[in-house]
């Protein structure tokens, strides 16, 4: 089965802000959140080296940049929650997510980017589980977005990100290497 690019990009669709914010969605979030380390392994470790460095699709980054990619985000987002809950709506520092990807570091065992993510996933889930209703209340300004964003929100979003890189790899696994 032939799978168009646009699928072969959003295995799982484009995020999007959900009507309602309610506590229940944010906890799923959590959930999510804290089980990406443990999903991101399973799927990953197998891998020889050479799957590892396979494009999840036609132009697209490989695994292993996947896994650095995953590492690198949800640490700016630990440091992301922490501004916001620290200032009142502080204006993130994006980064070019494509260029990070294709530093000499992306190209390290995948194992460190999956060590890095378990480690800051640890201290972002304890953050997430202590939070308050008014701490998912908190806002930052992204400046790409040009829109302030509450961590309600981001929570959610950060949520499908793990997910779709997960889906990402799951997808190329099962194209590719279940034979």
């Amino acid at each position: 089965m032939q799978l168009d690019l646009e699928s072969l990009k959003y295995p799982i669709g484009k995020f999007s802000v959900p009507q309602t914010l309610d506590a229940e969605a944010i906890q799923q979030a959590i959930e999510h959140i804290a089980d990406l380390p443990k999903a991101l392994f399973q799927a990953a470790s197998p891998l020889t080296p050479a799957q590892l460095d396979s494009p999840y699709r036609p132009g697209g980054w490989t695994v292993r940049q996947l896994l650095h990619h995953c590492a690198d985000s949800h640490g700016q987002a630990l440091f992301r929650f922490k501004h916001a809950l620290t200032e009142s709506n502080p204006s993130i520092k994006p980064y070019d997510e494509v260029s990070w990807a294709n530093l000499p570091d992306a190209s390290l065992p995948a194992e460190l980017a999956l060590d890095m993510l378990r480690l800051v996933h640890t201290k972002w889930v304890y953050l997430l589980q202590n939070m308050t209703a008014a701490d998912f209340e908190r806002t930052y300004y992204h400046p790409e977005k040009q829109r302030t964003q509450t961590l309600a929100e981001v929570t959610l979003m950060y949520s499908w990100h793990g997910k779709h890189h997960l889906a990402h790899i799951t997808g190329l696994i099962q194209r590719n290497f279940d034979r």
